[in-house]
């Protein structure tokens, strides 16, 4: 066998080629969808914990003290949360929305917090009615 020969056989034809990127296209297109549903559902996760975290902060001031925090700074002022968490869903710290008292006597304060996304859930309900 001369070397002119091995050369010439080694390699890969251009169907071979052609084969491979086709499998590799087919299970690129199985996982992809997998993948991006991880991501949401990853954030989904984070939004609960945040608004888990912020919700249990407002309820131990408010015991602590009998009046609801004026705002979200106001926790991190009196260290009952260390810094105000980020929205998952907007990627900002400042778009929370906060929601007032609903007794009529007392008009100011933080007593509740929501996302400021109206994007929807996987689960079909709206970011920001959780």
């Amino acid at each position: 066998m001369r070397i002119s020969d091995f050369y010439r056989r080694t390699g890969f034809t251009l169907i071979e080629l052609l084969v491979v990127m086709a499998v590799i296209a087919t299970l690129l297109s199985i996982v992809a969808p997998r993948y991006f549903n991880s991501v949401d559902r990853a954030r989904e996760a984070v939004l609960r914990q945040n608004l888990s975290i912020m919700r249990d902060a407002i309820d131990k001031f408010y015991a602590d003290r009998g009046v609801y925090p004026l705002n979200l700074e106001q926790l991190v002022e009196e260290r009952y949360i260390r810094a105000i968490p980020i929205d998952p869903m907007t990627d900002s710290a400042f778009t929370w929305i906060e929601i007032p008292p609903p007794d009529e006597e007392v008009v100011e304060g933080v007593y509740d917090i929501h996302s400021s996304s109206d994007k929807q859930a996987l689960d079909g309900t709206f970011y920001d009615k959780w």
